[in-house]
């Protein structure tokens, strides 16, 4: 292992993570955001609403996540139409069109998540809230969504680490994330594995830290359902 070359590009990796870390982080807040009604229009069967989320959700999980950058970022530049448009700023960007596609693919997971939970919950919670005069707005906002969100933490943790080990596909487009640097770093010097070996550590104790994040948050809001 060429530890000193590793350690002298220190800089490199330390851009590598936080790039991964930022668009992880934006593309499972965007994601989450777009994936509560969708899930909620499932849930309630809303006319067309309901049949067009589960189409969108069946589109995504169905087409793989390289896919869906390539036809993102290489895919629209051919459309003069997309190029002419105000729009072209932000799409002829790797990192904007990493986004869009992290955060549609993880929202298509995350929505059939929230729907299972959102099915699962017991009559009874929302029999007593309508009991005491809950209007269908309050009783989706207070009772259905924070109960639905409780019940797919320990799903939705394994969403975030897909979507870490997904977002490797970054740099396949130019982006300089931990894989990115680590592939960088190959080439800069002609080594086999040393950029790889330290990405693979660097993703190892994300994940970890992920982990123990999520580990946490099951203790404190799913303490009520251990027996």
């Amino acid at each position: 292992m060429e530890y000193d070359l590793i350690w002298e590009h220190r800089d490199l990796f330390l851009e590598g993570v936080w790039t991964t870390i930022w668009l992880i982080a934006t593309s499972l807040f965007i994601g989450g955001i777009v994936a509560i009604p969708l899930a909620l229009a499932q849930a309630y069967k809303v006319p067309y609403l309901g049949r067009a989320a589960a189409a969108y959700s069946y589109a995504y999980r169905g087409t793989p996540l390289l896919v869906q950058l390539y036809l993102l970022y290489y895919g629209l530049a051919q459309f003069e139409a997309v190029r002419d448009s105000i729009f072209w700023p932000l799409l002829k960007r790797p990192e904007i069109c990493a986004v869009i596609a992290f955060s549609m693919n993880s929202a298509a997971y995350v929505c059939e998540m929230i729907r299972g939970a959102i099915l699962a919950i017991p009559k009874g919670e929302i029999e007593a809230a309508e009991a005491i005069g809950m209007s269908p707005f309050k009783l989706t906002r207070r009772i259905i969504i924070p109960s639905a969100l409780r019940k797919a933490l320990p799903a939705y943790s394994n969403e975030v680490i897909f979507m870490l080990h997904a977002s490797v596909i970054a740099s396949t487009i130019t982006i300089t994330d931990i894989l990115g640097a680590g592939r960088t770093l190959n080439g800069m010097y002609y080594l086999a594995y040393e950029g790889l070996i330290t990405a693979a550590v660097l993703y190892l104790i994300i994940v970890f830290i992920v982990d123990r994040i999520f580990n946490q948050a099951e203790k404190r809001f799913l303490a009520h359902l251990v027996r």
